[in-house]
């Protein structure tokens, strides 16, 4: 019997426990990522271990969150995490480089790593083959540290991508789908597994952002397959020998499996109060609108931006709406 993509990597990563649903196994972590909302809280509990450096292959700190400097708290904390990683021999990323999750995609995930970041979001890293895992600040110090990290070995949840998006359909239309047809309890104890022959329509920011909500549906974790589009990806950041090829076996066994014809997914939002509350734009019609915010670890790449600044060229913000902008 075949594996699954993430089952390949859990097994080259498993230090402990056997890889039956439910039971504990231990992950050797080959790298982490914090942010300055809960890495603060991550460092302190790293330098209370008393290891003079991290021992992963890769650590990063992001200041990406508490920017505003309304006072002296956020300041300190960032004096602190820069110390930190100054000693402990982890990249630092200063306030203004981007947000962790896009940053870290572009320019440190690497196809069949294992990641866990003291962030939700964190499954960014799936998009081009990672198994990239929200954690505890203490998880993430643990690992910094060497320490395996434990989590109950998960189902396997495939997703069978068929067709291609229409025109004016995002990959934040292909998650909101999912969400919808799954809840935000639909993907616990699960990882979710992209496949099918309508992966290879997507381009890597775009299957980024699906893995990325893959938290909302409180998944474990979400990964695509490592392929051609994934090369040409890092290729063009400079990293083409971080490529690896990666897939599923093609008799891999599945828990569950949902079948999504992208040529069928239509514009769609989530709306108050929860994630998983979907309608298509046609449904909510017309509504004014007070404010807009664009970006986010969500969908915030370069190829997001220049798309809404197409649509906004010579144009202006009406003076009744708010904009903001966080570019990843």
């Amino acid at each position: 019997m075949g594996l699954t993509l993430a089952q390949k990597i859990i097994k080259r990563h498993l230090v402990s426990g056997d890889m039956v649903p439910g039971s504990e196994i231990g992950l050797k972590i080959d790298q982490t990522l914090t942010q300055d909302a809960t890495g603060t809280m991550a460092y302190i509990e790293f330098e209370a271990m008393g290891i003079p450096r991290v021992r992963t292959e890769l650590s990063v700190a992001y200041v990406d969150h508490n920017t505003l400097q309304t006072g002296f708290e956020n300041a300190d904390d960032h004096r602190f995490i820069q110390s930190v990683a100054k000693k402990r021999g982890i990249y630092f990323s200063r306030p203004g480089n981007g947000i962790c999750h896009q940053v870290h995609l572009e320019r440190f995930g690497i196809p069949g790593k294992t990641l866990i970041g003291s962030d939700s979001h964190t499954p960014t890293g799936g998009g081009i083959g990672m198994l990239a895992i929200g954690a505890g600040g203490l998880d993430v110090a643990v690992a910094m540290g060497g320490g395996p990290y434990y989590i109950p070995m998960p189902k396997m949840l495939r997703v069978n991508l068929t067709g291609r998006l229409r025109p004016w359909v995002s990959a934040k239309d292909v998650i909101l789908y999912v969400l919808k047809k799954l809840t935000v309890k639909g993907g616990v104890g699960r990882v979710v597994e992209y496949c099918g022959e309508g992966v290879k329509t997507l381009t890597v920011p775009e299957r980024a952002t699906i893995t990325n909500m893959g938290a909302e549906l409180g998944a474990t974790t979400s990964v695509f397959p490592s392929d051609e589009v994934t090369r040409e990806f890092l290729k063009a950041q400079g990293r083409a020998k971080d490529w690896t090829e990666l897939k599923a076996d093609d008799d891999a066994v599945y828990d569950e499996t949902l079948n999504v014809d992208l040529s069928q997914v239509t514009s769609l939002a989530a709306c108050p109060n929860s994630p998983d509350a979907v309608k298509s734009v046609d449904e909510i019609g017309k509504i004014k609108i007070d404010q807009v915010c664009i970006g986010s670890c969500t969908n915030s790449s370069y190829r997001d931006l220049m798309r809404v600044a197409s649509i906004l060229k010579g144009k202006t913000v009406n003076p009744d709406v708010s904009l903001v902008i966080s570019p990843g």
